[in-house]
């Protein structure tokens, strides 16, 4: 009889794990620190500290892993980023839940110096993050997928 009711009970204990899964991966943030890859090579860039003042996220560029013919400074930048150096760069900014994403925001490619619309999307329970940059609408651009490191 013991048996059956430890049994029953951690039936009971998985089952209700199983469904608040779920409900915390809705409830991540995208705060905290990312890897993004080069699109191409499948090497790792960069690595993105993601904060929220306000309820609004923007992401700093913390550390670089540059080929050995890249600058690592934002060369292509305009105005007060002419020459900046990578690291330390606001690359994301603006970005404010919506839903299930957060919206609204601007991406810099340190590599172009252009800014793009951006959008951001957790996925795979909070460990990768879909960030994507677009001119005007979001089907006209790009996405990539960064890689949470804390």
């Amino acid at each position: 009889m013991q048996i059956l009711n430890r049994s029953a009970f951690l039936a009971l204990s998985l089952g209700a794990m199983i469904v608040s899964l779920p409900a915390q991966a809705q409830n991540a943030s995208p705060v905290g620190l990312w890897r993004n890859v080069d699109d191409v090579s499948g090497k790792p860039r960069a690595l993105i500290r993601i904060t929220e003042t306000g309820g609004v996220l923007q992401g700093k560029v913390e550390k670089v892993f540059l080929a050995p013919n890249e600058s690592p400074i934002c060369t292509k930048c305009d105005g007060a980023l002419k020459n900046a150096p990578v690291v330390g760069l606001t690359i994301l900014s603006g970005l404010k839940k919506d839903g299930a994403e957060y919206t609204g925001g601007q991406i810099l490619d340190p590599d172009s110096g252009k800014v793009y619309s951006s959008k951001i999307r957790l996925t795979d329970g909070g460990k990768k993050l879909n960030v994507r940059g677009y001119i005007g609408v979001s089907m006209l651009g790009r996405s990539q997928i960064w890689l949470r490191q804390e």
